[in-house]
């Protein structure tokens, strides 16, 4: 499976959107990652389908929709209409999981659970035959700029063992960068999301390279 990195606009300039977006895509951004927070399941808050939408008819690449909120499936028709390619739901915050899974997928979306750092794989064991990724979270979720916790390449590792798990797209959010990319992608990872190591930096091209070289080390180890 080919690696792909996926820049987090929350680590971006707000105030300047549509040419952060354009200026990734430029460097060779594979998916734009969209942290949808409701101020309740996680402590921000920060935009919802309308300023989606708003990105999807500027965005070339396609949009990858983690929703950190207390009910997401009232928000996943508004989120198909606005154009993502993928959504991500929290396993604590539904109550049909199942259901939630097969709407995104009957959508013709691409489906995923996201597990934060205490969330156990055994959470997923009964829809792994439902997911097209699993996001594995790497920092608690909800603040930028986080550090790396350690455990979750033992996570991944685990996680890529599983026999149902063996095609299934790993992402990682939180504390990635040219330091944990190799070791993430060595543990199994197929997506890295990125945010302060690729918008913190003023040469997205550079940080984009500097970030799939040390992927690359990851695969040749």
């Amino acid at each position: 499976m080919r690696l792909r990195i996926a820049p987090s606009l929350l680590a971006a300039d707000f105030a300047r959107l549509a040419e952060e977006i354009a200026d990734i895509e430029a460097a060779g951004a594979d998916l734009l990652h969209l942290d949808l927070m409701d101020g309740r399941f996680v402590p921000n808050l920060t935009f919802g389908p309308p300023v989606v939408a708003a990105l999807a008819a500027r965005a070339t690449i396609p949009l990858d929709a983690h929703l950190m909120v207390v009910d997401p499936d009232p928000l996943i028709p508004e989120l198909v209409a606005a154009g993502v390619r993928r959504i991500s739901v929290h396993v604590e915050s539904c109550h049909h999981l199942h259901r939630t899974l097969s709407s995104i997928r009957t959508a013709g979306l691409e489906a995923g659970v996201a597990l934060n750092p205490a969330s156990p794989l055994v959470l997923i064991d009964e829809v792994v035959g439902e997911l097209d990724f699993v996001l594995i979270m790497s920092v608690n979720p909800g603040f930028g700029g986080q550090t790396f916790i350690p455990s979750t390449l033992d996570k991944i590792r685990r996680l890529r063992a599983l026999p149902a798990a063996r095609e299934l797209d790993i992402s990682v959010d939180g504390g990635v960068d040219p330091g944990t990319a190799g070791p993430l992608v060595a543990a199994g990872a197929t997506t890295l999301v990125a945010g302060s190591a690729v918008f913190g930096c003023s040469d997205r091209t550079a940080a984009l390279g500097a970030l799939r070289r040390a992927a690359l080390r990851g695969n040749d180890s």
